[in-house]
């Protein structure tokens, strides 16, 4: 579970209680079968008092998702201090982000049925989901800008973003990955990171240069 600062008011640790109930309830039940009266049971308080801290279980989950992030920023930010080359660097925030997946495996199948829709509240693209997401793009911003490379600037202004949608694509990979250890996802990861090691140099040849950058334009739309 998520080490975390025991908070110093009666209602920030009545909410952080109810946080990890919902939290404990998801990787035991699933989504589907964690209802806010379970959540409220689970940790001690009224139901009544569940909704007033968080008015769905939808938001239990923004919050779930945006503590994820925070870890996953935990472990790949000091790895991030010891490396400079970029696709080692990128490889660090991938890796590290499935690694503080890994307790969610077992109900993963169960939040990617009820996130697909695009109009869902917690499909990780939609308004909702902004704050998680952008935490989970300002790493890949970080491994880019502080690498050693020689990307041109507007490809590099673009690849967070697009290394985003491709990390979704990597994490429903890995949701149905029946591998011990998600082991073909990572292998996959793998043969990706070093076709892009080998295309980077090339990125910027001027014809390649601009099928580089409207590629990555069209990716990062996919977002909108």
């Amino acid at each position: 579970m998520f080490e975390t600062e025991i908070p110093e008011s009666k209602s920030a640790r009545t909410r952080a209680r109810i946080s990890e109930a919902a939290i404990a309830s998801f990787i035991e039940r699933g989504y589907a079968d964690t209802t806010m009266r379970l959540i409220a049971d689970r940790a001690g308080v009224s139901v009544g008092n569940a909704y007033y801290y968080f008015p769905s279980k939808n938001h239990l989950v923004q919050d779930l998702y945006e503590r994820v992030q925070r870890e996953h920023a935990g472990a790949a930010v000091p790895l991030l201090a010891e490396e400079r080359g970029l696709v080692d660097r990128l490889r660090i925030v991938f890796e590290s982000g499935l690694d503080t997946l890994v307790p969610y495996q077992r109900s993963a199948p169960g939040f990617l049925s009820a996130m697909i829709a695009p109009d869902s509240p917690i499909n990780p693209l939609s308004a909702d989901s902004g704050p998680a997401r952008e935490m989970t793009v300002s790493l890949f911003r970080e491994a880019v800008s502080g690498a050693q490379h020689r990307l041109p600037t507007d490809v590099a202004a673009l690849l967070p973003e697009a290394l985003f949608v491709a990390y979704l694509g990597l994490v429903l990979r890995w949701t149905y990955d029946s591998s011990a250890g998600q082991e073909k996802t990572r292998r996959m990861l793998d043969a990706g990171l070093r076709l892009l090691a080998v295309s980077l140099p090339f990125v910027r040849m001027p014809g390649l240069h601009q099928t580089t950058r409207e590629l990555l334009t069209l990716v990062v739309e996919m977002r909108s």
